[in-house]
C-alpha cells in the first residue's frame, strides 16, 4: 500500500513559493531521487514522523550528529535546563570551558579548540588558520570530499593531474579557484607529484579522512599516512575534517582508528548534541596564532552560545561510555553483512562499505575508491533502491553519495526489518 504523503506535497507547494526550491539545504528537496520530500514533524529514538503520521527508521540522523537517536533524554534535558537562564549573551560562559575541556580530553590531536557555528565555519576557518600560520597560499583537496559551501570548496578537479579547477557554483571568484588544487582521494602518487611542484606553496591539506560526502569511501593506508609524511617534508598542515567521523566513529574520531595525527581537526554538528555548532582545533603553536592571541582573525557572535554547549556537553559524556560504540557497531555490521549476503544470493550489483556506524551503499559490482568510479548506473540504482525503501517506511538519505548513519536506538528487529525489504527489492530486480 502505497503511503499518503497528502500534508508534505501540500508544505511543499507552499515552501517553493516561500523558499528557492522550496529548501534551505538542496539535498532536502528530493531532486536526486524524485518525488516529493516528506516534511518530518518529530523524532523519537529511530523513527521519524512526517506530517502525515507517517514514521519512518531514520538513516540519516540529521545527517550524522545524531547518535544517540532521535529526542536523546538527556540532551534534551540539558537544553531545557539552559534556557531557564537565557538563550545567548554574547560573552564568555561557563559550559564552553566545560565542553572544550571534554573535546581536548578525547582527540589526541586538540590541544586547544575554538568554537563557532557549523561545520563550515569550521572548514573555512582552519583553512584561514593555515594559511596564517605557513605563510602560503595553495590548498589541496579531494574531489568527492565534501567541507562545505566556502568558496574555496566549492570547486571540482580539472582533467589532468593538478589543473587548478574552475568553480562549480557560479559566484565563485576565479582568484578564490586558482587557489585550490582538486586530486583523487586515494592517489598517494598524485599528491606527491603536486607537492614536488609547488614544493613551497602549499598551505594545507584538507581531507575527510573516512569519506562520507561521496558515500563511504576508506582511505589506502598508504594515503592517508603519506598525506601526513608530505605535509611533515614541505611545512604543510595537514586537516582532517571530521565533522562526520568525529564522535561517531570513535570517541577519539577516525583518526583514533586510522593512527594519523592531523595539524588541526574540524569537528561539527555532534559537539552540540545536533545543534548548530562547529569546532576546529589542534596543537598549542598552531592556535596560538588565532585572534586575539595571534594575528588570524576569526569570530561569532553566537559562537560558543550557552544552549549549543549545554546540549553538546550532554551527548559528549554520553559518548564517553564504551558500550555505546560496541553496540553501534554491531548492528552495523549485522547491517552490513545481511546485505551483502542478500545482494549475492540474488545476484544484485552491490558494494557495502561500512566504518564504524557509516555505511556507504554502491549499486554497483565494480570497486568503488575515489569519485569517479561512482557511475551514473550506480546512481540510478540507488535511486530505485531509495524509493523502494521509503515506500515501506525506512528513510534513507536522498542521495547516492550520501552515508547512512545508524543510532544507538537501533536494534537488530529494526535491521532484520530493513534487510527483509531489501529481499523483496531485490527478487524482482
Amino acid at each position: 500500500m502505497k503511503i499518503q504523503n497528502t500534508q508534505s506535497k501540500k508544505l511543499f507547494n507552499d515552501a517553493k513559493k516561500l523558499m528557492p526550491g522550496g529548501v534551505n539545504s538542496p539535498v532536502r528537496s528530493f531532486k536526486a531521487v524524485g518525488g516529493t520530500p516528506h516534511f518530518i514533524s518529530r523524532g523519537d529514538g529511530p523513527y521519524i514522523f512526517d506530517e502525515d503520521n507517517n514514521k519512518f527508521i531514520d538513516f540519516t540522523c540529521s545527517w550524522g550528529p545524531l547518535i544517540l537517536g532521535h529526542n536523546n533524554k538527556l540532551v534534551k534535558n540539558s537544553i531545557k535546563e539552559v534556557l531557564e537562564f537565557g538563550t545567548s549573551f554574547g560573552t564568555p560562559t561557563r559550559r564552553e570551558n566545560i565542553l572544550a575541556k571534554l573535546i581536548i580530553d578525547s582527540i589526541k590531536s586538540i590541544e586547544k579548540v575554538r568554537f563557532v557555528n557549523s561545520g563550515t565555519e569550521a572548514t573555512m576557518s582552519a583553512v584561514r588558520l593555515a594559511r596564517g600560520y605557513t605563510k602560503k597560499d595553495l590548498v589541496i583537496k579531494f574531489e568527492g570530499c565534501y567541507h562545505g559551501h566556502a568558496d574555496i570548496f566549492l570547486s571540482n578537479a580539472g582533467s589532468g593531474l593538478a589543473t587548478f579547477d574552475q568553480p562549480t557554483s557560479p559566484g565563485v571568484p576565479q582568484a578564490v579557484v586558482d587557489s585550490t588544487i582538486t586530486l583523487d582521494f586515494n592517489d598517494i602518487k598524485q599528491v606527491r607529484n603536486t607537492f614536488e611542484k609547488y614544493s613551497n606553496k602549499i598551505a594545507a591539506v584538507i581531507v575527510e579522512p573516512v569519506t562520507g560526502n561521496m558515500s563511504v569511501i576508506k582511505p589506502k593506508k598508504e594515503f592517508i599516512q603519506g598525506l601526513r609524511e608530505l605535509c611533515t617534508k614541505y611545512n604543510s598542515l595537514l586537516i582532517f575534517d571530521e565533522v562526520m567521523t568525529g564522535y561517531r566513529v570513535s570517541h577519539g574520531g577516525a583518526q583514533y582508528h586510522l593512527n594519523v595525527e592531523p595539524d588541526i581537526t574540524t569537528l561539527g554538528k555532534v559537539i552540540g548534541g545536533g545543534l548548530p555548532v562547529g569546532a576546529y582545533g589542534g596543537k598549542n603553536e598552531i592556535m596560538s596564532y588565532i585572534s586575539p592571541e595571534g594575528p588570524v582573525y576569526q569570530a561569532g557572535t553566537l559562537s560558543g552560545n550557552p544552549v549549543s554547549m549545554s546540549a553538546g556537553i550532554a551527548m559528549l559524556k554520553q559518548l564517553e561510555n564504551k558500550k555505546v560504540y560496541e553496540h553501534l557497531n554491531h548492528i552495523t555490521n549485522y547491517l552490513s553483512s545481511g546485505l551483502i549476503e542478500i545482494s549475492q544470493k540474488y545476484n544484485y550489483p552491490m558494494i557495502v562499505n561500512s566504518f564504524c556506524s557509516m555505511v556507504g551503499i554502491f549499486c554497483t559490482n565494480k570497486k568503488v575508491e575515489k569519485y569517479k568510479d561512482i557511475s551514473k548506473e550506480c546512481v540510478n540504482n540507488y535511486n530505485d533502491l531509495h524509493n523502494y525503501f521509503l515506500e515501506n517506511n525506512i528513510y534513507f538519505p536522498p542521495s547516492a553519495y550520501e552515508a547512512l548513519f545508524l543510532s544507538t536506538e537501533m536494534k537488530t528487529n529494526h535491521i532484520d526489518y530493513v534487510l527483509s525489504v531489501f529481499e523483496k527489492f531485490v527478487k524482482n530486480y
